[in-house]
């Protein structure tokens, strides 16, 4: 087995971006410096990334079923997020409940999973997981923006019931709104040029080159803001990192499940590219639609998301899941396993059940005892 190398020194490179954003708070503290570096990422950086992720789709008809099967992945998550999220005291229509099951569903491999799929596993394990990725950008692209607009939509529809004078205006205004943002743009002219068979090497020279360059700025970009607009306190932590091991959890039973069709003579590196890849970091992507929207919500007193928890969902995701990834890749023969994938699995869920419930009867025992010393001393001996 490979030592950790390369793989490791970026995912510690990127931490250390996240780590130089929390120091530059300090230098970038008024909301107009952080506003114009997240109007970069998402005109500029985050355009260019989807148009080339986009364009660079290429799908093998004998490996169809690998986009396919991480689509359902996505979809599943969705599905296990939005039944497990009441269970944690979010409610059903709340931003902090939409805000999660939007990110708990999305996988972002590049950031997470690839590197070390590339460095313990090789090439063709890396070549499967990008092509797995073709359905899980299908899914972080284009459906979790269109279920985050029907959130928003409702929201609206709810208000235009007290404003029905204003309904009209306000959906044409969005119509043309959502046409001026630059990535439902990019996304439109790389879907035409899809259908036309158009590939990004059918553009000319110069503006693939450009195209690229602003697309590598997406990286650096979107950790540094992570860094600068983090606000984690001790208590979110907790429940962060308790969503993420039930997040954890519930990838793991999916990949027992998946394991136990794969035949016994396939390679163990493309077997654990369906345990690894379930692991990977939460997308920035849905963060991406949710700013679109919020930009669309001036003067509205709800907002459909909660982008603080966006945030800071996103700046724990990241060295979580790497951590995961590299305990898989170090102890790859276990994980390999579909038993041992469903009692890792019942494991991390379990945990994060209780470790919540836990924290839940102490807060309520802190409260009583809070109120109990509240009490005057004269009352307290009338009573006993």
């Amino acid at each position: 087995m490979k030592e950790m190398g390369l793989a490791i020194h970026k995912t510690l490179a990127f931490l250390l971006l996240i780590l130089l954003g929390f120091l530059l708070k300090r230098k970038i503290t008024s909301k107009e410096q952080l506003g114009g570096i997240k109007a970069v990422i998402l005109s500029v950086a985050l355009p260019a990334t989807i148009f080339i992720a986009l364009l660079k789709i290429d799908i093998k008809p004998a490996l169809i079923f690998l986009p396919i099967i991480a689509l359902f992945v996505n979809v599943v998550m969705l599905g296990a997020a939005r039944l497990v999220l009441p269970f944690f005291r979010f409610d059903k229509d709340s931003p902090e409940f939409r805000t999660l099951a939007l990110l708990l569903a999305s996988f972002a491999p590049g950031l997470s999973c690839f590197p070390f799929l590339a460095e313990y596993w090789g090439e063709e394990s890396l070549a499967h997981a990008a092509l797995a990725d073709v359905g899980n950008k299908v899914f972080v692209l284009i459906l979790l923006y269109l279920l985050a607009m029907h959130w928003y939509y409702q929201l609206l529809k709810k208000r235009q019931g007290k404003l029905e004078t204003q309904g009209e205006s306000r959906v044409k205004s969005l119509l043309i709104s959502l046409g001026r943002e630059p990535v439902n743009m990019v996304m439109l002219v790389a879907i035409i040029l899809l259908c036309f068979g158009q590939n990004l090497s059918a553009l000319p020279t110069f503006m693939q080159d450009a195209i690229t360059r602003m697309s590598v700025l997406m990286t650096p970009l979107v950790l540094i803001f992570i860094g600068l607009a983090v606000k984690v306190r001790r208590k979110e932590m907790i429940n962060i990192l308790q969503l993420l091991m039930a997040r954890s959890g519930f990838a793991f039973v999916l990949s027992g499940i998946m394991l136990l069709f794969i035949p016994a003579a396939v390679p163990i590196g493309l077997v654990l590219v369906a345990v690894v890849f379930p692991q990977s970091a939460c997308s920035f992507w849905p963060f991406a639609h949710m700013t679109a929207i919020e930009t669309l919500e001036k003067d509205m007193p709800q907002r459909t998301f909660n982008l603080d928890l966006a945030l800071n969902i996103l700046a724990f995701s990241l060295p979580y899941s790497t951590t995961m990834i590299l305990i898989i890749c170090s102890f790859g023969n276990f994980f390999a396993n579909p038993t041992y994938l469903f009692i890792v699995g019942a494991g991390l869920i379990g945990f994060s059940i209780v470790s919540f419930v836990m924290g839940k009867v102490k807060s309520r025992r802190g409260r009583v005892q809070l109120a109990e010393e509240s009490i005057p001393l004269g009352v307290k001996k009338a009573i006993s």
